[in-house]
């Protein structure tokens, strides 16, 4: 985490979440020309233990606010440069971080001075010559209000649970630091967490034990700010940090040693104690981030990423594909096309996976022949334990040792599944979310398909074309050109899936099913898809190659899938 955070005394910050509840309103600004008369206010002030801060005239007295804003404003009616009213005028336009308690100290006394002080913003006058009693008691009473004013700030700004800020007060504090990080070409940087699992705490425990949990929560994360950091109940069981002056790995660093610490902690619940674990999104300002709201929603992308690919476990927005994501789009007069759709009925099938113990030769290998660019990883049991895709091994080919390496040592843990009954509809709103290609789709465990932007369109176009929405204008399927080594061997795999497929439609014909056009129309896509790799496979069916395998020509490479 980078540590270093630069300070600016000139600007403005909005107190953070560190900041005391009820802190002691103290602080008064006297202002006026005359310095006998601040002297002898000045000494009334001090004895009744307030701090005073003096001016000459109202041009030193706005320095002042902007340096260190005060609690109590006591400004003299008329001064050079700029007089009392103006000074209350331009202090009531400012964003100050609280509310500033004016008293306007002159011999002006008739209700025409009054009228014109009230409009400008002032709250009480003192008339001239002073008398210490007066003074006291009206600055007693202005105490009350300004407390009374804190605790209503504070019940807006804060949530009302954990103490944290609201999204709201939240967002004004980024949009600052936004500016800040810009003006000084700083790092800014978001961390999205969200608690794993919260609904078991309410449902086992019940809604107290939940409420115990979030506070716990919030106060660990209070604790591991730093007072320039900023931590918000981003609601429910989320919450959002942040990091200005560092950078995504930093944040991630962070980000880690939180998630441990949670993970490690003992919350003690009514009759029992409960350990919980978190999600992290991690994502940070980079120069085509256009906007707050968007590094929020980058930060939520990596925290999506990470609850799909199992919880209790940080995830980097740098580390997702950059290709662009859409936004999900509304059915329109067609109604949900993908009602009553699951992953088994749209996805690819996997007809083999990389076994973490293979190399990364073979895995090369693998890739070349089968012309993909990402693949399931399976343990020996055949569980998914990762993927494996062409930038993975681009990134470990450094040397010729490296190519006799496990897969397991290069490949990503973190896979983002889904089961094969998920609604195709949350898979979809998945991948226009966020800026990954594609999902793995399991049983049990075991990978069983994929699921890619590319299958999603294929498969929406089969289905409105089916519907009599669009014209087909197929073209026939271009042959891919695919390594001769083992594609005897892939031919019998595809063959024995395509009629596997066939299968389950035909099944499906003769069951009891209201519309039977989705499930053809997800059967014929999957059909398409095989009969794709049947015809790549078939130009070297009756290849017989000795020894090594002869590699396609750069002029017969075949494109990857998607």
């Amino acid at each position: 985490m980078d540590d270093g955070v630069s300070s600016h005394p000139n600007e403005k910050r909005m107190p953070t979440t560190k900041d005391p509840v009820n802190a002691t309103l103290s602080h008064v600004l006297l202002v006026d020309d005359d310095p006998a008369m601040r002297r002898l206010v000045a000494k009334y002030l001090e004895k009744a233990g307030y701090r005073v801060q003096q001016a000459d005239d109202g041009r030193q007295a706005l320095s002042a606010i902007a340096a260190e804003c005060p609690d109590f404003l006591i400004t003299d009616w008329e001064m050079p440069h700029v007089d009392g009213l103006r000074l209350c005028e331009e202090v009531r336009k400012l964003a100050l971080p609280h509310y500033v308690y004016v008293v306007f100290l002159t011999v002006r006394s008739g209700p025409d001075e009054m009228v014109a002080g009230l409009e400008v913003g002032a709250d009480d006058f003192l008339a001239k010559p002073v008398r210490q009693e007066e003074l006291l008691a009206r600055m007693r009473s202005g105490s009350r209000v300004l407390e009374l004013e804190r605790r209503l700030s504070r019940m807006a700004r804060t949530d009302a649970l954990t103490g944290l800020w609201t999204r709201r007060t939240f967002y004004e504090a980024l949009a600052g630091e936004w500016k800040r990080a810009q003006r000084h070409a700083m790092p800014l940087s978001c961390v999205m967490i969200d608690v794993d699992f919260f609904k078991r705490i309410n449902d086992l425990y019940g809604h107290p034990a939940g409420d115990t949990v979030l506070k716990t929560v919030a106060g660990l994360l209070t604790e591991a700010c730093r007072t320039t950091d900023a931590v918000c109940r981003h609601g429910g069981e989320e919450f959002c940090v942040m990091l200005p002056a560092t950078s995504e790995r930093g944040a991630a660093a962070w980000a880690e040693r939180f998630r441990r610490r949670l993970a490690s902690t003992s919350i003690s619940v009514p009759g029992d104690r409960v350990r919980v674990t978190a999600s992290f999104g991690v994502a940070q300002k980079q120069d085509d981030t256009r906007t707050p709201e968007e590094l929020v929603d980058h930060a939520d992308q990596a925290l999506m990423c990470a609850k799909q690919s199992g919880r209790d476990r940080v995830r980097r927005f740098e580390s997702l594909s950059l290709a662009a994501s859409a936004d999900p789009v509304d059915c329109g007069q067609y109604g949900d096309l993908f009602r009553g759709i699951r992953a088994i009925d749209v996805m690819i099938p996997t007809v083999a996976c990389l076994r973490q113990n293979e190399t990364v030769g073979q895995a090369a290998e693998f890739f070349l022949r089968s012309r993909i660019n990402s693949t399931p990883v399976v343990d020996g049991g055949g569980k998914l334990v990762g993927i494996l895709s062409e930038k993975d091994l681009m990134a470990a080919l450094v040397s010729l040792e490296s190519w006799q390496r496990p897969v397991r040592e290069v490949m990503k843990p973190d896979v983002i599944c889904y089961d094969e009954q998920t609604p195709i509809r949350t898979i979809y709103e998945f991948l226009c979310r966020v800026s990954l290609r594609r999902v793995v789709i399991i049983r049990d465990g075991r990978p069983t398909g994929t699921i890619s932007r590319g299958t999603l369109l294929r498969w929406f176009r089969n289905l409105v074309v089916s519907r009599g929405l669009l014209e087909s204008d197929e073209v026939p399927p271009r042959p891919g050109d695919g390594d001769p080594y083992r594609s005897q061997e892939r031919l019998a795999e595809t063959a024995r899936e395509l009629g596997a497929q066939a299968a389950r439609i035909e099944q499906c014909l003769s069951g009891d099913v209201d519309d039977l056009v989705p499930y053809v129309v997800g059967g014929a896509t999957r059909v398409q898809e095989l009969v794709n790799d049947l015809l790549a496979y078939s130009r070297y069916a009756n290849a017989r190659v000795a020894g090594a395998a002869v590699l396609p020509s750069a002029a017969h490479a075949g494109d990857p899938i998607d």
